[in-house]
């Protein structure tokens, strides 16, 4: 801080002379790129010219501060935990790292719910034909419980149907519900329902939808949905109060808005879902996705990879809230695979700020944390490959 202070005072008093100011054998790293660009630096001596520009003039984009931090739920931690689950709640943030989830954190001013939970584990992600697997393989394994090939959805590496927990948890009684900001027929939701090759195969997927066990979903996308006869009835999210139909509730009639344009629309639609499920006497199983997570990291986009986790994270609280009320519930929080190689170059905590880096516009191989409360909680601890999760 001393020589902080120091440096810029001399750069003031350069620039108040109307002179321009150049550091010569300085560090030629990024971070120092990054630091003497905030604090004026006229001219950025770098042996790395062409780098060095390109880091700098994506610097705005890649820097996100949060204003207002958001409430952290702390849970109760009263649940028995010899007891087995009645119901359970698999979260899945789409491309969700582990520094996407830092980069929250350090923006919400150092905590959030997810990182108030206790039983952790990090999951190997490879697919059966790639070290780096994409949303439909990764979704698959914890689905079935078996590898498979990358863009097949709930079939095995030869093609075969694989069941999924959907269709076992239908046979022991239970109601299922898939919630997701992506469209319905997206990777990751469809793989706890549809069994196809190819994930583009949309109408297949659509179809399978139909066939599934599925008894209600909560999508984006209604215009999507509207290609093919529909097997559900739609609702808006304050008509669903029952479970005799087979039910689809829209949150946009195509793709969702960000997280910064829509508030606080997914977790409150999800709160209202969880109400609706805590009045009736039948276990339930639900998958909820963050899908744009992953969308924000293809695009390299810092603020909407922050935006959107903070978005996941007020999802998990409400999910975390119900828990705690039926003391019943296991809540397993993870993601299929990383996205973009996404890292945090540098920040200040005081003031919810942070600054990302990315590898890559695609996935990556590196694992991905789990979080996991409630009754079996203690089972997901370690680390394991995706299957296991099944």
């Amino acid at each position: 801080a001393t020589e902080l202070e120091k440096v810029e005072a001399v750069i003031k008093k350069a620039h108040d002379a109307g002179k321009p100011f150049r550091f010569w054998g300085a560090p030629d790293t990024k971070t120092t790129w990054s630091r003497f660009a905030a604090m004026g630096v006229d001219f950025i001596n770098t042996d790395k010219p062409a780098e060095a520009a390109a880091y700098l003039e994506t610097l705005d984009a890649r820097k996100f501060e949060l204003k207002s931090p958001i409430s952290v739920y702390k849970p109760k931690f009263d649940f028995d935990k010899n007891t087995r689950p009645k119901n359970i709640i698999l979260m899945i943030g789409d491309g969700n790292g582990l520094s996407q989830i830092s980069s929250a954190v350090f923006a919400n001013r150092g905590e959030l719910t997810i990182t108030q939970l206790k039983n952790i584990g990090l999951v190997k992600t490879s697919s059966f034909d790639d070290l780096v697997t994409d949303s439909a393989a990764g979704a698959t394994a914890m689905a079935t419980g078996e590898k498979t090939n990358n863009r097949a959805i709930g079939t095995d590496k030869n093609g075969q149907d694989l069941k999924n927990l959907t269709e076992i948890f239908a046979e022991k009684g239970y109601l299922n519900g898939i919630i997701t900001t992506d469209f319905v027929t997206g990777a990751t939701p469809s793989s706890f329902f549809a069994h196809v090759v190819e994930r583009d195969d949309s109408e297949a997927i659509l179809e399978d939808l139909n066939k599934s066990k599925v008894d209600f979903f909560l999508s984006a996308g209604a215009s999507d949905y509207a290609k093919i006869e529909k097997e559900f009835v739609q609702k808006d999210i304050s008509e669903f109060n029952d479970f005799e139909n087979r039910t689809a509730i829209f949150l946009s009639e195509s793709g969702l808005a960000d997280a910064s344009v829509r508030g606080d629309q997914f977790p409150e639609h999800v709160k209202k879902v969880l109400q609706n499920l805590e009045s009736q006497d039948k276990p339930y199983f639900l998958m909820i996705e963050a899908a744009k997570i992953d969308k924000n990291g293809h695009t390299n986009n810092a603020s909407g990879i922050v935006e959107e986790m903070l978005d996941f994270d007020k999802t998990i609280a409400e999910v975390l809230k119900v828990a705690d009320q039926n003391k019943n519930t296991l809540v397993v929080i993870t993601a299929d695979h990383e996205t973009s190689g996404f890292a945090i170059m540098q920040g200040d905590l005081e003031k919810g700020q942070i600054e990302g880096g990315f590898l890559t516009h695609d996935h990556t191989g590196t694992m991905i944390p789990l979080f996991s409360y409630g009754p079996g909680s203690e089972l997901f601890n370690g680390v394991y490959e995706n299957t296991e999760v099944f």
